[in-house]
């Protein structure tokens, strides 16, 4: 009976305590609150993302578009809540989703092991992979991946990508040539100063469309396969369920199809373009 009154005493005095300290009882029992929970009651989801082609990139207006842009949008839509967008670059947009920049990254996001240790990532409500393109100052009659696996080969990718392990892993004897940017990385292939970019399809084989006087595709699809998902940060159980279940359920629908095939397999999009 002493031990139970003793016990009783101690938490009557942690709990004046946390009163005498403004804290309500009630409120420090309370588990934080979650990420979606926040966002409803903000009124505002805030998206991390960074520009590339055809994911996100900005039309003659300065309005951001593109594939994820559609998907976070309709997200916010149906969570009835604004949407606003936080370009970021790429190398640093994990630790800017884990100090609380945004809510979720939204932006062609590939599944890795390594990510997963920092974040925790919804089903793939998409599959990508990788792809190349070349000069033809630098890269002429290279054809096939194997011809790139070499000393003295440059490639180019995007600092922070999977393109980057990408071309460790298919490319180990090439020198890799890192950018912030993903459209210094094309820029660079462009002026001629590296052999080869790679990067997400279709993003390669756009760019060879719109440069056929310098660029060129030396190898056919893709070398990699990737799902990619919303990042969120660890242990919020709610806001992992319900972005799942939205990708299911316009899984499902087959909005997610229409709006891919719209933006990689089409061009109809880019007279939207600068």
């Amino acid at each position: 009976m002493k031990s139970v009154a003793r016990t009783f005493r101690i938490m009557l005095l942690s709990t004046l305590v946390l009163c005498l300290a403004g804290v309500p009882a009630a409120m420090a029992a309370d588990p934080q609150t979650s990420v979606i929970e926040q966002v409803i009651q903000r009124g505002v989801l805030r998206v991390g993302m960074s520009t590339f082609v055809p994911w996100a990139m900005k039309d003659k207006t300065g309005q951001l578009i593109g594939f994820e842009i559609d998907v976070a949008t309709r997200l916010a839509k149906d969570a009835g809540v604004k949407v606003e967008f936080v370009p970021t670059k790429w190398s640093g947009i994990i630790p800017a989703l884990l100090t609380g920049k945004f809510d979720v990254i939204i932006g062609g996001m590939g599944i890795l092991p390594s990510r997963n240790l920092k974040v925790n990532f919804t089903h793939p409500y998409d599959f990508t992979g990788m792809s190349m393109v070349a000069s033809k100052k630098m890269a002429a009659g290279m054809m096939g991946l194997e011809a790139y696996n070499k000393p003295g080969v440059i490639i180019a990718a995007r600092l922070g990508s999977t393109a980057v392990t990408a071309t460790k892993k298919y490319l180990p004897k090439a020198e890799i040539r890192l950018f912030d940017d993903e459209a210094q990385a094309y820029q660079e292939v462009l002026n001629g100063r590296v052999h080869a970019v790679v990067g997400s399809a279709p993003t390669p084989a756009f760019q060879a469309l719109k440069n056929p006087d310098k660029l060129f595709m030396p190898i056919q699809g893709t070398f990699t396969k990737e799902p990619i998902g919303f990042a969120v940060r660890k242990g919020d159980v709610d806001t992992l369920n319900f972005f799942n279940n939205w990708i299911g359920y316009v899984s499902a629908e087959g909005w997610l199809k229409e709006r891919k095939t719209y933006w990689f397999e089409t061009n109809d999009w880019e007279s939207q373009l600068k």
